[in-house]
């Protein structure tokens, strides 16, 4: 039996998580992950990529403990961007966790869609070095492949055979959630059966370092790294580096029922806008925002009521986050005093086009085990952000509906919805 629902007024399949896989810089396994985000661990740390000592910000949050041969032969991890490596990371994960064996799957029915905001910058830096230093004949021939944004979606589709959808991306900071709400439209109207999705970013490097210095947009608490992203709070001075992958496995529910998938949450729906306002400040009072907001709830048919919870884009900047809080209040009225919201860059940083897939997988976690985790280094609550941010302690509630939030540079917004999975559900 085909499980088709109408919503808005046109059939759809319903869309089913069933694994999740992340390298984050505080846990590079899914259970790490979730055990260090409920225990307020911060990933801050002096960078360690490389010399650092002459830029202004000399902290960030990198992975750790990474070992690239753990996804690649080691002459294949040599070439391969850490942007690539690491989606392979995660997709790896997120596959075992789903109990996915592709040998008994059509994979002409399975594709992959990855977003990453920069790419292989590190590629691109290394080589160009290259050629300034020791000419074009030094300039690797893996250069073009390695470096450009398609190839994270393009490895994981290679290693696992899957001649779906497959495709990347690329939004800034909204780039993974644009990934995952499109996987879940292709799996809607019927174009394939699963959907591996996320982000992968890998861009503490001194090109994307020294540029993110000069636009001023990060933080300079070089003293005290651990407490440097700090979202909400009085006291931020912008957003922490970060780095890593997230992937999400994705079915139709009647797919992930035939092969007896255990079922994590549902993606219900998805909003989209552009605040068509500046390159990255965000637009005033976050209009653009609360646009992708009541898009996404309008494509969920869920009622701003009935959202418990909200995984904030919240990076610790100036602007952002009062942009965000203002926006939230606009969406959700009275409502937005009772519903729980948090920041999960406040111990990770700022994944940027890897951001939102790493949240969503938070987002999916709270509604599994009830648990809200916290918006550490939240002592000093700015009055402009004056909602309930979970600041420093667990919060204990069910949640039914959550929405996760990601807003990136030129203006892209992008908001999740994810509920409970309940058989009789939508």
């Amino acid at each position: 039996m085909v499980n088709l629902y109408r919503r808005n007024g046109r059939p759809r399949h319903r869309v089913v998580v069933t694994g999740m896989g992340v390298l984050t810089p505080i846990g590079n396994s899914l259970d790490a992950y979730w055990e260090a985000l409920l225990s307020g661990r911060s990933g801050g740390a002096g960078i360690t990529r490389f010399d650092a000592s002459n830029f202004s910000t000399r902290i960030a949050c990198e992975v750790k403990d990474f070992d690239p041969t753990s996804v690649a032969e080691k002459k294949e991890a040599r070439r391969l961007d850490r942007a690539q490596l690491y989606a392979l990371g995660a997709a790896n994960q997120a596959i075992k966790h789903a109990e996915t064996n592709f040998e008994k799957l059509d994979r002409d029915r399975c594709g992959v869609v990855i977003g990453s905001g920069i790419g292989g910058i590190d590629t691109f830096e290394k080589q160009h070095q290259n050629l300034l230093n020791q000419g074009p004949g030094r300039v690797s021939p893996f250069f073009i492949p390695m470096m450009i944004v398609d190839m994270c979606a393009g490895m994981v589709s290679l290693r696992y055979g899957l001649k779906g959808p497959n495709y990347a991306t690329v939004s800034a900071c909204a780039s993974a959630a644009h990934a995952i709400a499109n996987s879940a439209h292709i799996i809607e109207r019927g174009d394939a059966d699963l959907m591996i999705t996320g982000g992968s970013e890998a861009t503490i490097t001194p090109a994307s370092l020294a540029g993110f210095c000069s636009a001023r947009a990060i933080s300079q608490r070089n003293d005290d790294p651990e407490h440097a992203s700090r979202p909400f709070d009085v006291g931020r001075d912008g957003f922490v580096m970060g780095e890593g992958a997230g992937i999400v496995i994705l079915e139709s529910l009647e797919h992930a029922q035939k092969r007896g998938a255990r079922i994590y949450g549902e993606i219900l729906g998805s909003g989209m806008s552009a605040d068509a306002y500046h390159i990255t400040a965000p637009a005033p009072q976050g209009e653009g925002a609360a646009r992708a907001m009541k898009a996404a709830l309008l494509d969920a048919e869920v009622d701003p009521t009935q959202v418990d919870y909200i995984n904030t884009h919240g990076t610790s900047t100036g602007l952002g986050d009062i942009a965000e809080t203002d926006a939230i209040k606009t969406v959700f009225g009275d409502h937005a005093r009772t519903v729980i919201a948090n920041s999960t860059k406040s111990m990770i940083g700022h994944l940027l086009g890897a951001a939102a897939a790493v949240e969503i997988i938070a987002t999916i976690q709270s509604m599994q085990t009830g648990k809200i985790h916290p918006t550490i280094n939240l002592d000093d609550q700015d009055p402009k952000c004056d909602l309930n941010y979970a600041a420093n302690e667990i919060v204990e509630r069910p949640i039914q509906t959550a929405i996760s939030n990601s807003f990136g540079f030129g203006g892209h917004n992008s908001t999740l919805v994810a509920a409970r999975f309940e058989e009789n559900g939508s």
